[in-house]
């Protein structure tokens, strides 16, 4: 089982990979028989060729948004991942706290990750800021 240092030892790295706009990079930390799913892709994605064309798309439009843990919680495994998200919209940020269990193959890399939050206050901010432009 993994340990709460080696969780965040291993977000310390990963979770910077979702900002900057490098879906390749943070695809790599990615198995090829990768399962993944997000509130906006509820039925998921499988494999790293359709996870790569969705992180294209959606690192594409999020650019400088960032994520940082707040805790990680050990689990068969894998772990539990608390985060918080700071998603730019306009000239608002939006914080958002959610959970996503991370779960590893063999050679670490990730076979699942499943990502929960409430995503209405960004979904209507979002829907506010193309009203205005």
């Amino acid at each position: 089982m993994m340990t709460k240092e080696q969780a965040k030892g291993f977000a310390s790295q990963w979770l910077p990979a979702w900002t900057g706009n490098n879906p390749e990079k943070l695809a790599g930390f990615y198995s090829d028989d990768v399962i993944y799913l997000d509130p906006a892709i509820p039925n998921g994605v499988r494999g790293k060729d359709e996870l790569l064309s969705y992180f294209s798309k959606l690192l594409a439009q999020n650019p400088d948004w960032v994520w940082t843990q707040i805790e990680p919680i050990p689990m068969e495994g894998g772990f539990l991942n608390k985060w918080l998200a700071k998603i730019p919209v306009g000239s608002k940020t939006i914080e958002c706290i959610g959970v996503c269990f991370v779960q590893f193959n063999d050679v670490g890399l990730i076979r699942r990750n499943e990502v929960y939050f409430d995503r209405s206050e960004l979904i209507s901010e979002i829907y506010k800021y193309q009203k205005l432009k």
